[in-house]
């Protein structure tokens, strides 16, 4: 039984949304049971954003998550938010360009990836959270890529696609 219980946060403006909507509509097209549910502070742009991701081919009973099994964090006060409620033994993946302390929990798997740098590499930093969106959908195999790819396809913006798919394959490299 394929399941995933994900926190994406971050600050807002840096796509934590987007990442987990791409997602969900990939776990949608993957005929899995999905829930997307943002929240964010009233600051928007530059305050903190996250959403809860649920892929499961179970019912979902809550949009809640309460106790992760991945997290993907963009900033350090998302680390500082998040670290502590993630399953034991989870997975936590990080912009280690932006988080600029350890993780303190040593039952965790930890993926730090340089998503700015990474991102700024391909030519466009705003990219970084589909650097990080890569590494998970290739980690997890929650979906695969290919599902991914369309669903970015279907619902993003199609001048953007091809940037997108490079960092996501970028992402994807760190993981295998």
């Amino acid at each position: 039984m394929a399941s995933q219980e994900i926190i994406f946060a971050g600050f807002g403006g840096q796509g934590i949304l987007s990442m987990g909507k791409f997602l969900a509509y990939a776990g949608m097209d993957a005929n899995m049971n999905v829930s997307w549910l943002p929240s964010y502070g009233p600051e928007m742009r530059g305050g903190t954003a996250n959403c809860s991701v649920i892929l499961t081919d179970d019912q979902v009973g809550s949009p809640i998550v309460t106790a992760p099994d991945t997290v993907v964090v963009m900033n350090r006060p998302s680390l500082d938010k998040f670290e502590k409620g993630i399953k034991a033994n989870g997975l936590l993946i990080l912009d280690s360009d932006l988080v600029t302390r350890e993780p303190e929990r040593t039952d965790l798997e930890v993926i730090k990836i340089p998503a700015q740098t990474v991102a700024t590499e391909l030519g466009n930093k705003t990219i970084a959270n589909m650097v990080l969106l890569g590494a998970l959908v290739a980690k997890t195999n929650i979906v695969s890529m290919d599902v991914l790819l369309e669903a970015l396809r279907a619902h993003g913006k199609e001048k953007f696609f091809e940037i997108n798919k490079k960092a996501l394959e970028k992402g994807a490299e760190y993981v295998r």
